[in-house]
C-alpha cells in the first residue's frame, strides 16, 4: 500500500467552528466532497460551500434532536473498511457504502458546560457526545486509510500536507493524528467519569 491516501470524501461535524470555513475551502480546492451534519452543514452552506447532508449519505434523517445522525453502517463502514482487503472492498460495493477518507470532528463542549455555575444534570448530560467519539475512534483505528482531525489547530498542517502531495495525506501524519485522537477521547471520557463520580458521590 502506498503511504499516501487521496482525500476524496470528508465528513465534517464540529462544535468548535473556529476556522471551519477556511478549512473547508482548502479541502474543496483539492476537489474533496464534504459531507456534514446539523449546525456544521448550516454554517458551511451559509458560507457558500457545497455540502452533502449526512441524511443523503445514510438514507436516514437526523433524528431525536440530533442524538442519532452518524451512528449508521454507511458512516462506520466507510470509515472502518480496509481498502486493500478484497472482502471489505466487496462489502463497500455490495452495500453502496462510500469510503470516507477524512473525518473532522470536535466534541460537544462537555468540559466547558460542567464548568459553568448552576448547570443542571440534564444540561450536562446533553453535552455528552456519542456519535463524535465513535467516528473519531473508527477513523483513528483505521488510520492507514483515514485522516482523523480533532482540533482546529491541526487544519493548517493537514492542508499543507495535502498541498505537498496532490491532495493526499502521508502515513506519518495520519498516525500522529490517530494518537492525538485517542488522547482526546480518553480526556473526554475521563472528564465525564469524574463529573458523574463527584456530582453523585459515586464510590467504586
Amino acid at each position: 500500500m502506498s503511504e499516501l491516501v487521496k482525500i476524496k470524501t470528508a465528513l465534517v461535524s464540529v462544535s468548535d467552528k473556529t476556522d471551519l470555513v477556511a478549512f473547508a475551502k482548502r479541502l474543496i480546492s483539492h476537489n474533496v466532497r464534504i459531507v456534514s451534519t446539523g449546525g456544521t452543514a448550516k454554517s458551511l452552506i451559509e458560507a457558500g460551500i457545497d455540502v452533502t447532508p449526512i441524511s443523503e449519505l445514510t438514507g436516514f434523517p437526523e433524528m431525536m434532536d440530533g442524538r442519532v445522525k452518524t451512528l449508521h453502517p454507511k458512516v462506520h463502514g466507510g470509515l472502518l473498511a480496509l481498502r486493500d482487503k478484497e472482502d471489505h472492498v466487496k462489502a463497500l460495493k455490495d452495500h453502496e457504502i462510500t469510503p470516507i477518507d477524512l473525518v473532522c470532528v470536535n466534541l460537544y463542549p462537555f468540559e466547558s458546560t460542567v464548568a459553568q455555575e448552576g448547570v443542571t444534570d440534564p444540561e450536562a448530560i446533553e453535552q455528552i457526545d456519542i456519535g463524535g467519539p465513535c467516528m473519531i475512534r473508527s477513523s483513528a483505528k483505521n488510520h492507514r486509510f483515514v485522516t482523523c482531525v480533532t482540533d482546529p489547530k491541526q487544519y493548517d498542517r493537514i492542508c499543507n500536507d495535502m498541498d505537498d502531495n496532490a491532495g493526499s495525506t502521508t502515513f506519518n501524519l495520519r498516525r500522529e493524528l490517530a494518537a492525538a485522537a485517542f488522547t482526546r477521547t480518553a480526556e473526554y471520557d475521563t472528564a465525564i467519569s469524574s463529573w458523574m463520580t463527584n456530582r453523585w458521590n459515586v464510590t467504586t
